[in-house]
């Protein structure tokens, strides 16, 4: 099937607002897009603004597969967070899955998003950048608050770069809580909010920051770090007075809204250059 005035893909989505806000920019730009929605991960809006739209359970790789070649679907992004708690202790995979699960040597997220793209390309299936339609979302370098951070704040920003590069580099996690210039929590399969309420309970009122970093890969197929008005949120609950992202690998969902809030709240966002 072709598409008379754009293009046709297909979507990997998961939860959030990535995925409806890539699908709107799809629709804007007259392309059309077919959306194997995660089961236990999509919000139910998706069905809305794709082109066509199957759900499928995690672990479903046989069926995926299926869908794409049946819709002529050679090009797929993946847009949407899925626990990662979910791939590794919720999924029941299908038998080539289960296949590809047991020749993985490392039980991380890089190792099984790294080996279905694999058994996609064998398929004629190319695995595009999931920020191809959100260009305009990611983050630039330099203070992107009205305030920016204070002295104490950029101690605590660098110290946080270091250790959550580190742990980005062996796929442990890509957000860390830094506080007084000690790493209080750092991310791992519970996800940033979690991470922030945990370090809350740890310092007493004492001011947290936030740093996100992307993967230290040439790309950016899956696992893209996000941020939005709900990152803000999260902040302010727990006490969070400044956030560190990746410039240009960072996606700021619901850019006005998430502006807003943080300068209203005098939270310092701060777009950070990307260790190679």
């Amino acid at each position: 099937m072709s598409v008379k005035n754009g293009r046709r893909y297909g979507m990997i989505a998961g939860n959030g607002r990535f995925p409806l806000l890539a699908l709107e920019t799809a629709r804007r730009a007259g392309d059309e897009v077919v959306v194997l929605a995660i089961k236990e991960e999509a919000w139910p809006e998706i069905e809305k603004l794709a082109g066509r739209c199957y759900w499928i359970s995690l672990g479903q790789l046989s069926r995926l597969i299926e869908i794409l070649k049946e819709e002529g679907i050679t090009e797929v992004m993946m847009a949407g967070q899925v626990k990662h708690a979910k791939i590794f202790s919720s999924i029941v995979p299908d038998w080539k899955l289960v296949k590809l699960l047991a020749g993985l040597k490392q039980k991380n997220t890089d190792a099984l998003i790294g080996g279905v793209a694999k058994i996609l390309a064998e398929e004629g299936i190319r695995l595009a950048d999931s920020t191809l339609l959100l260009k305009p979302l990611l983050a630039e370098l330099g203070v992107l608050s009205k305030r920016k951070p204070s002295s104490d704040e950029e101690r605590d920003i660098a110290y946080g770069r270091r250790i959550a590069n580190t742990l980005a580099g062996v796929d442990v996690g890509q957000s860390v809580a830094i506080s007084d210039g000690a790493c209080v929590a750092v991310e791992a399969m519970e996800g940033t909010d979690a991470m922030l309420d945990r370090a809350a309970s740890l310092v007493n009122g004492k001011p947290l920051r936030l740093v996100k970093v992307s993967r230290r890969r040439g790309h950016l197929l899956f696992d893209v770090p996000v941020a939005g008005p709900g990152t803000i949120e999260v902040m302010q609950r727990t006490g969070t007075t400044a956030v560190a992202v990746d410039a240009g690998r960072t996606l700021l969902l619901d850019r006005e809204a998430m502006f807003a809030r943080a300068n209203e709240l005098e939270i310092a966002v701060v777009g950070c250059e990307p260790e190679p």
